[in-house]
């Protein structure tokens, strides 16, 4: 199957298993289809566990031989986080990017899917189901939105940055210091999003970039393949590019232009964390 063809046959089966395991359960939860993983901010619902299931059968018949890494099923093995490292073409699936405004019944949540070899992102799709937005990429082709093209152009001159950034219920203490260097003149921030739809912005040009200090490959590997091909940019703390399985110098940023991630990344280097620094656990 061509790549043309499998970008086809992936976008039928993002909207497909969407439609059947995840909009009919939006504002239709129960109480017990809601759990915690790691901790109140931390959920799972019944749409996010059978999407993952759907997707995973359908993907790996799409494309034999290869394997699938899940939020939901790393959070159950997280042995199943190595096959980024390996030999077999892997799918990358967020059932549901932003489960906390799914719980809430509201819009702001996506499915994200990309497919890597040997730690190349060559395919990338991002379907918003509530607004019924898709985008999707394919290395050396482009991104496209609801059938157009996008270009994410470049920030306006003189006006602040648009940056969205890790939201304060995830981050640490040493994370939270490392991500204040963006309250600085020329930089309007924000707490991000379903990560999924933020790296869309960027795509689109909605927003001028993205801060994040967590590595989770199914929360970026889809929107950096997507900002990429729109003409962005992205790298690490340390310049360099963003690493699937991890490993990698954060935070890190996805940008419209190259201009804008290479400012980005000189700010999030002034600050540095002293040894032996203080943290503590992720809160608000």
């Amino acid at each position: 199957m061509d790549g043309e063809e499998l970008v086809k046959r992936v976008a039928e089966a993002v909207r497909r298993v969407a439609a059947q395991e995840i909009l009919p359960r939006w504002r239709q939860l129960a109480a017990h289809e809601v759990t915690q993983k790691s901790g109140p901010h931390d959920l799972v619902t019944v749409a996010d566990r059978e999407a993952e299931r759907v997707l995973t059968a359908e993907l790996t018949e799409l494309l034999p031989g290869s394997v699938v890494v899940g939020e939901e099923a790393v959070h159950d093995d997280p042995t199943v986080y190595a096959a980024l490292e390996g030999e077999a073409p892997v799918w990358i699936v967020d059932p549901v990017d932003g489960t906390r405004p799914f719980v809430r019944g509201e819009a702001g949540f996506c499915t994200l899917v990309a497919l890597a070899e040997r730690g190349e992102l060559l395919g990338s799709w991002t379907h918003a189901p509530a607004t019924g937005r898709f985008a999707h990429a394919w290395r050396g082709a482009g991104a496209y939105c609801d059938g157009e093209r996008l270009d994410a152009g470049s920030p306006a001159p003189g006006r602040p940055l648009r940056v969205a950034h890790s939201h304060p219920d995830y981050t640490s203490p040493r994370q939270k210091r490392a991500l204040s260097v963006l309250n600085a003149e020329g930089i309007a921030p924000r707490p991000c999003g379903a990560a999924g739809l933020e790296y869309l912005a960027v795509a689109r040009g909605e927003s001028d970039a993205i801060v994040f200090d967590w590595e989770n490959a199914w929360d970026h590997a889809a929107g950096l393949l997507l900002v990429e091909e729109a003409g962005g940019a992205q790298a690490t703390r340390s310049g360099a590019r963003f690493r699937l399985a991890g490993a990698n110098a954060v935070p890190f940023t996805a940008a419209r232009d190259r201009a804008t991630a290479d400012r980005l990344v000189a700010l999030l280097r002034t600050h540095e964390e002293p040894p032996g620094a203080p943290d503590g656990p992720v809160a608000g």
